[in-house]
């Protein structure tokens, strides 16, 4: 089985995943739902209220269509749940973009109707972000931070995760994110400071990853496996350098952190909004997907919680202050790499998914 994962492992911290009581009481009441009735999962905490004031209130406003918000989450594996059980209970949701692209494969997803969009909207979202059966709904990225008192205005500051590996020239804690769950692992920077091109990272040389982190691997204090973790430890100032979420790094430097973000090699990473196939409100289903991904709904979004729009006119709307914050601004996406979801979900001839392959070479390798 392909294992698949998104920022949920590490950002959201909701309510309970989809239990098998929660499916049952809401597939049990699917059918019943008025014909201008929507179900969205819109996740929990800022996020999910974000979610509702930039996307459901003014859709319900501008079609008529009751949206009703589950504040929860789902993945891979309930989607494929709901639709091979024939127990569609939902119609609109998120997932990581490299679960989408498996969900799509798989027959699990509706086709994206972009006859429906306007020419200058759909011209607007990046190309990347547009699939057959996906759209982009956010952008975020992995980014190099650290803490501008080690590291002052006088001094050279880390520019590249080369300099990261670097404990010579730059002293200093530091942490990266965990591998553990195959996908979002530190794989791309271990080859960036090995001296990886950019446009060379894939296919991914699994040893040349470990003989990178078997450099850096004894000098680093932790390997964090959350969003609240990587952000505390920048808060407490027990890591000097970290590879961090992007917006968990703005909000402390909101709050007035000593922390800085070097937008250079960056990881970009993408969100997408899906239909599980057999929605019970296909036609607004669509329509919903389409009205989120205009360039003022993710203006609005942008600047209710800090992600990335996929819609890059969008920009057109964000005062800059707030704009060249974001993982997917065209400064930042310009130094960014993307990360290669398809190459993740490739399976070889022994059955495994290179995220798999990934999965298993960690376990060993941090224990050694």
């Amino acid at each position: 089985m392909t294992i698949l994962i998104n920022r949920r492992h590490f950002i959201q911290a909701t309510t309970s995943a989809f239990a098998a009581g929660t499916l049952s009481s809401v597939a049990g009441n699917a059918l019943a739902q008025p014909p201008k009735e929507l179900r969205v999962i819109v996740g929990g905490g800022d996020y999910g209220t974000a979610v509702v004031n930039a996307f459901v209130k003014p859709f319900e406003a501008e079609t008529g269509v009751k949206v009703t918000s589950i504040t929860d989450q789902t993945d891979l594996a309930q989607l494929e749940l709901m639709v091979t059980s024939n127990s569609v209970s939902i119609d609109v949701a998120t997932l990581g973009y490299g679960e989408a692209l498996a969900a799509g494969a798989r027959g699990r997803l509706e086709e994206i109707d972009y006859s429906i969009y306007k020419k200058e909207e759909l011209d607007g979202i990046a190309e990347f972000a547009r699939d057959p059966h996906s759209v982009g709904a956010l952008m975020y990225a992995y980014v190099l931070a650290y803490n501008i008192k080690k590291y002052p205005a006088d001094k050279q500051a880390p520019q590249s995760w080369a300099d990261f590996w670097d404990v010579e020239e730059f002293p200093g804690t530091r942490t990266l994110v965990s591998g553990q769950y195959g996908d979002g692992g530190p794989w791309e920077e271990a080859l960036l400071a090995n001296g990886v091109a950019a446009d060379a990272i894939y296919p991914i040389n699994i040893d040349q990853v470990f003989a990178s982190l078997n450099k850096i691997k004894p000098h680093i204090r932790k390997w964090w496996g959350t969003g609240s973790e990587i952000q505390q430890m920048m808060h407490d100032g027990t890591v000097d350098l970290a590879q961090t979420f992007d917006g968990r790094a703005n909000l402390l430097i909101d709050l007035g952190a000593p922390i800085a973000i070097n937008w250079n090699q960056a990881k970009a990473v993408l969100d997408s909004w899906v239909i599980p196939k057999g929605s019970p409100n296909l036609e607004h289903a669509q329509r919903f997907i389409e009205f989120a991904t205009r360039s003022d709904r993710q203006a609005a979004f942008a600047q209710l919680i800090p992600y990335g729009p996929t819609n890059l006119n969008a920009f057109k709307r964000i005062p800059e202050n707030i704009g060249r914050k974001l993982a997917s601004h065209p400064d930042n996406l310009a130094k960014s790499v993307r990360t290669d979801y398809r190459w993740y979900a490739e399976v070889g001839t022994d059955g495994l998914s290179n995220i798999e392959r990934l999965v298993q070479r960690w376990n060993a390798w941090i224990l050694e």
